[in-house]
């Protein structure tokens, strides 16, 4: 079978491993969330305000860290899956990077050595390694079947205090997501938005108030049976 007989092949609804990240902002006082729109013409979810996120790529497991993720968040993020948590965080900083411009991560004399792989020379050549500490394990959520897209999507949580650039400064950013902009909370419900986003900024604004159930929620829609439960 040759190459292009490979690719008719490929099955695009099969379930692929996802990073999204919720960047908040003023917490303490009013909580806005960093979102963008979605393209009318892309194939998942178009024209639908969301978090930064994107694919799981095999090179993000070989970046190393300025500082390591929390024991308990690289656990909970290993629990039935064979995806290494370090991958799917270090996915979350590449997105964030690639659909926004904005960097997180902490200064580190080893970006200038390493080899950049496709996806990060961009962020390596700032001279920055990411920050696995300032991301926190707070959703997961797998697209149910028949949808053009799947995705195992695991949503971090970061704050702004943890950037190292202007939250307001989208300069940097690619073309994936427009009208990228902070969103208050309490405004969030006028945006045209996935069913499954809302569900993750009422768990958040459960978070920010108090009133969260122990656990990471978890809307596992792997089979046709669809199933929420806690990790």
């Amino acid at each position: 079978m040759g190459q292009a007989d490979a690719r008719v092949l490929v099955d695009k609804t099969a379930i692929r491993d996802a990073a999204t990240i919720i960047v908040l902002r003023d917490a303490a006082t009013r909580p806005r969330v960093l979102m963008g729109q979605r393209g009318k013409s892309a194939a998942f979810m178009p024209s639908k305000f969301v978090f930064p996120g994107g694919a799981v790529d095999a090179v993000d497991a070989t970046i190393p860290w300025a500082r390591p993720p929390a024991e308990d968040c690289v656990s909970r993020l290993a629990t039935e899956t064979e995806t290494p948590a370090e991958a799917v965080l270090a996915a979350a900083t590449r997105e964030l990077w690639e659909e926004t411009g904005l960097l997180l991560g902490a200064p580190d004399a080893r970006a200038g050595e390493i080899e950049a792989p496709k996806g990060w020379r961009g962020y390596l050549s700032t001279g920055h390694l990411p920050d696995g500490g300032a991301l926190e394990f707070v959703f997961r959520a797998i697209t149910p079947p028949g949808r053009p897209r799947r995705f195992d999507a695991r949503f971090l949580l970061a704050d702004t205090g943890a950037l190292a650039s202007d939250p307001d400064d989208f300069s940097r950013a690619e073309d994936e997501l427009s009208h990228l902009q902070w969103v208050p909370l309490d405004e969030v419900r006028r945006y045209d938005m996935p069913f499954i986003t809302e569900v993750v900024l009422a768990e958040l604004t459960a978070k920010l108030t108090g009133t969260a159930h122990p656990g990471v929620p978890f809307f596992d829609n792997s089979t046709d049976v669809s199933r929420f439960r806690r990790l």
